[in-house]
């Protein structure tokens, strides 16, 4: 009952806030492993015991030229011979790195299913044609010096005021050694992904038979926390990012307009969003951009809280930190990739097509999200994987209200060594009740995402958006 809250002690709640504080934070002497057994954000550097993940290598894969590539230099690329972009970054391990050791299947998954995700046993039980073709794992994932400096600050200052307030986090990942669930989320959400970026997003609802429609967006955003060209300063307010999407096609959908405020602390204001339809002819403040609310054109495959595997509030969950395990995840998914693949060659029937797939045997954190009592959200419990050397959201199992699997989230990640950092793309949503499924962030046969672009605060104005709109 809301009265008996009320009389809860005042010096019980500050108590309690004091707790949550001091749990949240490392003390100096696990910070100190920073670095040295753990790597820089926290993973452990070493191998496994049998040797099957091997030890973090990070920036030691790619060749400096590589670091250095600016998107002219992609695209010269991409117009030239196609397979070179994909020869260029792939992992330089020779061609042990391109065989795979094992493919499973539904006849042999139980062989396998420690190593597997309680999603990926739903899919093989779901679709008795579905693999996973598993190759030799590469700790590829890595982040500029600026961003390891800063994680160390974090690690013994940032805390997390209940699951939405990060407080004295600056630039780096702010809970590199975990204390609570939230906390590697946070991770995910705040992790470095250069300053900004420009990216054209093609996804597709794809029906059971295997047709579907493209949906092209242009997506601009700047990232304001972790920006190391433009570091924010004290006393900004707590804008994580800015977000700007057009949609260009199909044509009923196209001209919408989404403009997104993202806060890294909601206890000062939550998220900010305004969209503009073509069909309304104005500009009006977006209160639904969050949660389950279907996102723009994905006929509710998609959330607006799956975008990026996951972003958004936490508040209506109960999270939980599970520990480490090691599970075979998309990893290094330069063949899924590339430009010499469209996207009719990625999609099939009730699933993507897997032998573009890469898995590799990771070790993940493993985070689980029970809904709390009271609130609602479509999904009554989630369940995350993210991979320890990246803080990215590698997959996600999504139950319903009756605690049965309903949707499956792929994320196949790859290291981007000229930012540098680690994105999942395309980013898959396989909905095990309608047997349709959902994919998003297909960059093949458009401009490579440019980093290298800058955009003024201005330029994800409230007004600037109006602006934008009036021109259509």
């Amino acid at each position: 009952m809301p009265q008996t809250r009320l009389h809860v002690p005042l010096s019980a709640i500050a108590a309690a806030l004091i707790s949550s504080t001091a749990l949240a934070t490392a003390t100096p002497e696990e910070a100190a492993k920073l670095c040295k057994e753990l790597t820089c954000v926290g993973a452990e550097a070493g191998p496994n015991k049998d040797g099957t993940i091997p030890k973090w290598t990070g920036p030691a894969n790619f060749t400096e030229e590589q670091k250095h590539y600016t998107p002219a230099d992609l695209e010269k690329l991409r117009k030239g011979d196609p397979q070179q972009i994909e020869d260029l970054l792939k992992k330089q391990a020779g061609a042990d790195a391109q065989k795979i050791q094992v493919t499973i299947t539904a006849q042999n998954m139980q062989q396998y299913a420690a190593k597997l995700t309680d999603g990926q046993k739903a899919m093989f039980k779901a679709y008795p044609d579905y693999k996973m073709n598993v190759y030799p794992s590469y700790r590829t994932g890595f982040y500029p010096d600026e961003i390891y400096k800063w994680t160390a600050t974090n690690a013994v200052k940032a805390h997390l005021e209940g699951t939405d307030g990060v407080k004295d986090a600056h630039l780096g990942f702010p809970f590199p050694i975990p204390k609570s669930g939230a906390e590697p989320i946070w991770n995910h959400k705040m992790k470095f992904r250069g300053s900004a970026a420009r990216r054209f997003n093609n996804q597709a609802i794809v029906k059971p038979d295997g047709s579907y429609t493209i949906t092209k967006l242009t997506e601009d955003v700047k990232f304001k926390y972790g920006n190391l060209a433009d570091p924010p300063k004290p006393g900004d307010p707590p804008i994580m990012l800015y977000y700007l999407s057009e949609t260009i096609s199909p044509p009923r959908v196209a001209g919408t307009l989404t403009l997104v405020h993202e806060t890294a602390d909601q206890t000062v204001g939550g998220r900010a969003a305004w969209i503009y339809s073509p069909g309304l002819g104005r500009v009006a403040r977006a209160p639904d951009v969050g949660y389950d609310n279907p996102a723009v054109g994905t006929d509710n495959e998609q959330y607006n809280d799956q975008v990026d595997v996951f972003n958004g509030s936490l508040d209506r969950y109960n999270w939980k930190l599970l520990g480490k395990q090691e599970k075979y995840i998309p990893y290094n998914s330069y063949l899924i990739n590339s430009p010499r693949v469209k996207y009719k060659d990625i999609i099939r029937p009730l699933h993507i097509n897997q032998d573009l797939a890469r898995y590799e045997l990771h070790r993940v954190w493993v985070v689980e999200a029970t809904l709390k009592p009271g609130l609602r959200h479509n999904f009554a419990r989630r369940v995350f994987y993210l991979d320890e050397d990246s803080w990215s959201i590698a997959a996600v199992d999504c139950y319903d209200g009756r605690n049965q699997m309903w949707k499956v989230q792929e994320a196949h990640l790859l290291t981007a060594p000229f930012v540098p950092t680690v994105t999942g793309v395309p980013e898959i949503i396989y909905d095990l009740q309608s047997k349709r499924y959902f994919t998003t962030a297909m960059v093949n046969e458009d401009a490579i995402t440019d980093f290298k672009i800058s955009f003024p605060d201005a330029y994800f104005d409230p007004a600037a958006l109006k602006r934008k709109a009036r021109g259509k």
